[in-house]
Formats: C-alpha cells, sequence, structure tokens
C-alpha cells in the first residue's frame, strides 16, 4: 500500500497539518472543507476529497465505509502506524446517527472465532453494530418518565 505522494502541494501540506492535529479522530471530507471553509482557506472540496483519497492509498489515513447512507470516514493513522490488520469496529446510533469508534480486545475475539469456527473472515474496517447511543437511551428514558 505505502505509496509515494505524487506531489508536494501547498494545499496538500495544509492539509497534513490539519489532520496531525486530530490523530485517532473520524472526519468526513465535509467535516475537512468545513474546517477550512472556517479557516477562510481556498482548498476546494474536490481537492479534499482527491487528497483523501490520495492519502488513504499512502497508508496516511485510513478509510471507513460504514454504511450507504453515511459518507466515508477517514481516520489519521500516519504511515508508521498503519497496518492493514487493526480492528476496528463502529457503533451507530439508530437515533442520531453518532459513530463510535472502537479498538476492543474482546470484538477482536469475535473475528479469530469466526474465523476459526465458522470460515468467515469479518472485515473489522467496515463492521458496524447498530443500535441506540448512551445519550439517546437516557433521553428516551427521561421521556417515558414524564
Amino acid at each position: 500500500m505505502n505509496v509515494k505522494p505524487k506531489y508536494r502541494t501547498r494545499q496538500r501540506e495544509i492539509l497534513m497539518r490539519y489532520l496531525e492535529t486530530m490523530p485517532g479522530v473520524h472526519i468526513t471530507a465535509s467535516d475537512v472543507c468545513e474546517h477550512f471553509r472556517e479557516q477562510g482557506s481556498s482548498i476546494g472540496q474536490s481537492t479534499v476529497y482527491r487528497q483523501l483519497e490520495n492519502l488513504v492509498s499512502e497508508g496516511v489515513l485510513n478509510k471507513y465505509i460504514i454504511d450507504a447512507n453515511s459518507p466515508a470516514c477517514f481516520e489519521y493513522v500516519a504511515e508508521k502506524d498503519h497496518c492493514e490488520d487493526v480492528y476496528c469496529f463502529h457503533c451507530k446510533c439508530e437515533v442520531c446517527g453518532k459513530l463510535i469508534h472502537l479498538h476492543c480486545d474482546e470484538l477482536s475475539q469475535i473475528r479469530g472465532h469466526l474465523a476459526e469456527e465458522h470460515h468467515f473472515m469479518l472485515d473489522p474496517m467496515r463492521t458496524v453494530f447498530y443500535g441506540i447511543c448512551d445519550s439517546c437511551s437516557r433521553a428516551q428514558e427521561e421521556g417515558k418518565e414524564e
């Protein structure tokens, strides 16, 4: 995977500086565009999308595709930390849409169990558990009490 960058443009350098401040945080291309719009930067939307995809190819970002209704998420991991075998699971709230990023040893054991016992290779980069987040659960409980 680790492909050498084609060009070192000013926009790419600005984008990299921003991403380096966000290790382990999920962001969408829209989040990135909004950040630069708020900063008054002239980085265009197509440039952001193109550079994010390039950085995924280079192993600097992980890309997570949750489902057809959600935008792809990107996570800065830096080339030295990039690993194809990272166990990354997600929980998505069916009420508010919040996405929770999980690195959990117990869930990694499920992946091993599925492979050994059921001959099924789970893709942890695309595994999503659907349910209700803590905030929405509390709000629902408070609504029942009234």
